[in-house]
């Protein structure tokens, strides 16, 4: 499913995040990319074993990855760029909606469920689900499946020190509100995914995953 040329792409990137790097190395940025999309068209096309919904929604694998270039205001660290890819499979638009992914990081890959860079819009419709049905999310993280599967529960990138505007600390969705975009991930070591076969190991996590998808639609 991942080249080793795309590992070794991501590494070499990770060690010099600089435009003139990037501009001598526009073959290997383009077969990584190419392979992006490809594993974008292979998660899609097996959607119909773990979530209906993606199997039958219409995707552009070109738009279904993030990009190198880092937009200031999401800017993430000093890089200009990121080291790091996450492949989506989604009914609806990945800034927009919860959906599965596969996080691709030279030794830190996973996979899961997630909105983990919503718009403001979104973030705004997870947060009222959050305070809407919080016993709904405490059925989740309380399942067994999902506890053996996604041990940290649910996790974000992008914590707050405190409840945002407009909540209290006292809301049972309170350590979830502190969450600028959240998910859970399953942590998988870069050689399973340089298996073409591999997909039969991401498809049950998916499919476990699904249930946070359902819980946000």
């Amino acid at each position: 499913m991942v080249e080793p040329e795309t590992f070794t792409f991501l590494a070499d990137l990770g060690m010099n995040n600089r435009k003139a790097w990037m501009d001598e190395h526009r073959v290997e940025r383009d077969d990584a990319l190419r392979n992006f999309a490809g594993i974008a068209m292979t998660l899609h096309d097996y959607a119909d074993r773990f979530d209906p919904f993606v199997a039958d929604a219409r995707i552009k694998p070109k738009q279904s990855y993030t990009k190198f270039f880092q937009e200031p205001r999401d800017r993430i660290g000093r890089a200009l760029y990121r080291a790091d890819v996450d492949v989506f499979a989604n009914a609806g638009h990945p800034t927009e909606d919860v959906g599965y992914y596969l996080h691709i990081e030279p030794g830190n890959c996973y996979a899961g469920a997630a909105l983990f860079q919503p718009s403001k819009a979104a973030l705004s419709r997870l947060r009222t689900r959050l305070v809407d049905d919080p016993n709904g999310l405490k059925a989740i993280l309380a399942d067994p499946e999902f506890k053996k599967t996604f041990p940290d529960g649910v996790v974000t990138r992008k914590p707050l020190g405190a409840v945002p505007d407009g909540f209290v600390n006292s809301d049972p969705a309170a350590p979830y509100l502190k969450m600028v975009g959240l998910g859970c991930r399953k942590d998988l070591q870069d050689a399973l995914l340089l298996d073409d076969d591999v997909i039969d190991v991401l498809i049950p996590i998916f499919r476990t995953a699904g249930q946070l998808v359902r819980y946000f639609d």
